[in-house]
């Protein structure tokens, strides 16, 4: 009996040779900026309050970004916050309205990037109390992502692509 060398006949594995996988046209992730909101009403840090709750009354918002002359996020200002300096100015008689946004925003704000999948952006807002977040490439302020705009886009997802 003579020994046989497998490994000389070109074969490499008891299974024979395989192709190649082909690739496969994989459709792209929905991201963070296929449904964020882009055209926002902003707001700046010398602004009065007064003039922020008449953006916020007017345009039936909650709040908004803070940013800098260059579009830098520099805070969030929300309703909650007005309603801090309402209660001060009753409590300390004060002018309604008459401190500046920058007295009471909040400036640590937790952002989004605007290239993360959507299911990504689903799970923070899961793991945060927010409602949405700002969207920020490089510090400057790009737009913003609601927990409305991730519903949207998981019921397109849907139409298209589950069964």
């Amino acid at each position: 009996m003579s020994n046989l060398n497998i490994s000389s006949m070109g074969f490499s594995s008891f299974t024979g040779q395989r192709k190649k996988p082909e690739k496969k046209s994989i459709e792209a992730a929905i991201t963070v900026s296929d449904y964020m909101a882009k055209n926002l009403i902003t707001f700046k840090p010398a602004q009065s309050l007064a003039e922020v709750m008449e953006v916020l009354a007017r345009n039936e918002i909650t709040g908004g970004p803070v940013v800098d002359e260059k579009g830098k996020l520099v805070g969030m200002i929300s309703e909650s916050d007005c309603m801090e300096q309402l209660s001060n100015s009753r409590y300390y008689n004060l002018p309604l309205g008459s401190e500046s946004v920058e007295k009471y925003m909040s400036s640590v704000v937790e952002t989004i990037d605007s290239h993360i999948d959507i299911f990504d952006a689903a799970t923070k807002f899961h793991d945060s109390p927010y409602r949405r977040f700002p969207v920020v490439e490089n510090g400057k302020l790009v737009g913003q992502i609601s927990q409305h705009d991730v519903i949207l886009a998981a019921l397109h997802l849907k139409s298209n692509s589950w069964k």
